[in-house]
């Protein structure tokens, strides 16, 4: 365990975020100190201060508050108020007191962050709106995406999603061979059994069936996110998408759709068709004028122009001159001066109204509010742009409300707006045939008002809503069991304790109601981790390796089970707040190691010397070991394993003509079992 020093945390500031922060940090078993200027009356958590092991009241932007707080002594400063400008002074303050401590602060100031990290060291920023917004964005697209992020130039996509009778995997594939390069499976959740909490709780010789509910992560690309193409395949699929727009039906709804968009806009259309006809008349009087009248054809194009300008008594003002012309050419030089006075006449009123509504026009026109299949994104605050956002890039339909009667039309102009009340703006917003809704706005009441009307008017929809109190989402829950209630300081607070423990966090996802966190470690001599193989740091401490990097090396994704990390290396999983309190104080007792093999034959020579290779390889253990055991078998290796370890291990070793069987130990029920795998 670690000692009272180095296991001790300050959070300054016990708003909503810092409440959330001890409540967390608190589950990691740390002991945690805060200052708040002034205590409230009432906690948004009812036992906060049962919670703290001490409480200091005072400001924390000054050295004697922070030396009371015995600052030198903590291994993280987590600086949370409301204030950002006072977060930035704390945070030089906790460095000038105590030059190793990890700090973490909450700013929205992207290049303020960028510069106090690389002054600071140590230093990481969080802002509780930008965490939680990807999970909105995701919940808003209403497929079986959990989550969605980017590890270096490469997508990553988590899905749960139900088995359908006819897939492709169901009484075909095993559980195990649903890993790949491009794979891993997280969970397997047989019909009518109440969700896991863990990961890898699935049996990885059974098969998959109809009904199972699976979920995993892959590689992919950010085109699969639109639900409009296909959702499996390889990205030819995403070209002959492209292809079908613009050929057949399509091509017909795409002319038919430009002529509406024309007669709509009726000032376009007028301005065409006069132009249009100007230039026609201009053609048709130059070659009259040429060939009808002894002139060259510059002389015949001026004096057209002039004639459509109004120009005839500049022509024909003589009348002598009137006499040389046919009556006929004098007849058609005065229609030109007529139609040109109407036609041009028009250009300059529609030209002088263009020029007049451009010096107060200073909004782009917005598109049309979607008919369909759409999503509704209700509060437009910084969460909701930023969810906005995300939905833009994901090519998806969606229409915003505000309201705010001063929102900014400037911000994100290509999203279609409504601007109102509640009521009006659901009613303009095609609310009964949109696929989803997202309530983000900073007022809860307002939240919890909208999501009882939508899922009045619209009980198929997905909603997400957005809130701040544990109470108010624990209720939502209970009462739209189907909704994704998030809070986002519940959410923010989670990655904020995880960065305090000195890990990284890249983002976030929600699996099964708990918040999932992509992290980061660099793995170093004191490490927990170190010298482990990721057999043993997934199943011990109920991680998901997906990136592992050596130094001066390019990452491999979905890496194997039997890397060794050494110092150096650069490791990513996916992990539960629990499961990085179990490597914070190196307790790996998830699925304890509860498996031995026994050996019994090598059926040719080379499968003796591969086997011990194998087994070197998968166990852990010395090479020494292994062929020493291969050398006098039967035997069994005294090297324990985790479940599915043993289980891989015994299938590796049938590929290479080695017998051998798989025992559980450690319970009262011992069993042996063949290493075939069974149904």
């Amino acid at each position: 365990m670690p000692s009272e020093t180095t296991n001790q945390f300050l959070v300054c500031g016990l708003g909503s975020l810092g409440q959330h922060c001890v409540v967390a940090l608190k589950e990691f078993g740390a002991r945690v100190i805060a200052i708040e200027r002034e205590l409230p009356t009432t906690w948004e958590i009812p036992n906060l201060l049962d919670l703290l092991d001490d409480v200091i009241v005072g400001d924390c932007r000054h050295n004697s508050t922070l030396e009371k707080a015995r600052v030198g002594n903590c291994r993280a400063v987590l600086v949370v108020t409301s204030n950002e400008r006072a977060n930035a002074e704390t945070v030089l303050a906790a460095r000038q007191l105590n030059p190793q401590t990890r700090l973490v602060i909450r700013s929205s100031r992207e290049n303020l962050n960028q510069l106090l990290s690389e002054q600071l060291e140590n230093f990481i920023a969080f802002e509780p709106t930008q965490l939680p917004a990807p999970t909105f964005a995701i919940a808003a697209l209403g497929l079986d995406t959990l989550g969605f992020f980017n590890l270096e130039g490469r997508w990553m996509r988590v899905v749960q999603e139900t088995l359908p009778p006819g897939h492709r995997w169901c009484n075909v594939r095993y559980l195990y061979d649903l890993n790949s390069r491009s794979r891993r499976l997280l969970a397997h959740e047989p019909p009518e059994t109440p969700p896991v909490r863990a990961f890898h709780q699935w049996e990885p010789e059974k098969k998959a069936h109809a009904g199972d509910r699976v979920a995993y992560i892959e590689t992919t690309d950010p085109f699969f996110l639109n639900p409009k193409l296909p959702q499996t395949g390889k990205k030819r699929w995403y070209a002959i998408a492209v292809v079908r727009n613009f050929t057949g039906r399509n091509l017909q709804q795409q002319i038919r759709r430009f002529f509406q968009l024309s007669f709509q806009q009726q000032v376009r259309r007028v301005a065409i068709a006069c132009g249009a006809i100007v230039l026609a008349l201009l053609a048709l009087g130059t070659l009259l004028f040429r060939f009808y009248y002894p002139t060259t054809w510059l002389d015949a194009f001026y004096a057209t122009a002039i004639l459509l300008l109004g120009g005839y008594a500049d022509l024909f003002g003589g009348i002598g001159e009137a006499f040389l012309i046919p009556g006929w050419l004098q007849l058609f030089a005065l229609g030109l001066t007529l139609a040109g006075t109407a036609f041009v006449g028009v250009l300059y009123a529609l030209l002088t109204e263009a020029l007049l509504s451009s010096k107060f026009q200073f909004a782009q026109q917005r598109p049309p509010i979607p008919e369909k299949n759409h999503v509704v994104l209700i509060g437009l605050g910084r969460v909701g742009q930023r969810v906005a956002r995300m939905l833009q890039e994901f090519k998806q339909s969606f229409v915003g409300i505000s309201f705010n009667p001063d929102f900014d039309p400037t911000i994100l102009p290509q999203m279609p707006l409504l601007v109102g009340n509640l009521h009006d703006g659901l009613s303009k917003a095609n609310i009964e045939t949109a696929k989803s809704v997202v309530v983000a706005t900073d007022d809860e009441i307002a939240n919890l008002e909208a999501a009882l009307t939508i899922r009045a008017v619209n009980p198929t929809a997905k909603l997400a809503i957005r809130t701040q109190g544990i109470s108010l989402s624990q209720h939502l829950a209970h009462l739209l069991p189907d909704a994704q209630v998030l809070s986002t300081y519940a959410v923010t607070a989670e990655a904020c304790a995880g960065a305090a423990f000195g890990e990284n966090i890249l983002g976030l996802f929600r699996f099964n109601s708990q918040t999932i966190l992509v992290t980061e470690y660099q793995i170093e001599e004191v490490d927990t981790l170190h010298g482990l193989l990721l057999a043993e740091i997934a199943y011990g401490y109920g991680l998901v390796p997906i990136l592992h990097q050596k130094s001066a090396e390019s990452p491999n994704f979905m890496p194997s089970e039997d890397v060794k990390l050494a110092v150096g290396d650069r490791l990513i999983v996916l992990a539960t707040s629990e499961a990085l309190r179990r490597v914070e104080i190196g307790t790996r007792a998830i699925h304890p190691k509860q498996w031995r093999i026994r050996v019994e034959k090598v059926l040719t020579e080379e499968a003796r010397f591969e086997g011990a290779n194998a087994i070197a390889r998968i166990s852990g253990c010395s090479l020494a070991t292994a062929r020493a055991l291969m050398d006098d078998l039967p035997q069994v290796l005294v090297t324990p394993l985790y479940e599915h370890q043993a289980k891989r291990l015994v299938r590796e070793l049938s590929k290479i003509r080695v017998v051998a069987k798989f025992r559980q130990f450690g319970t009262q029920n011992r069993r042996i079992q063949n290493g075939r795998m069974g149904e």
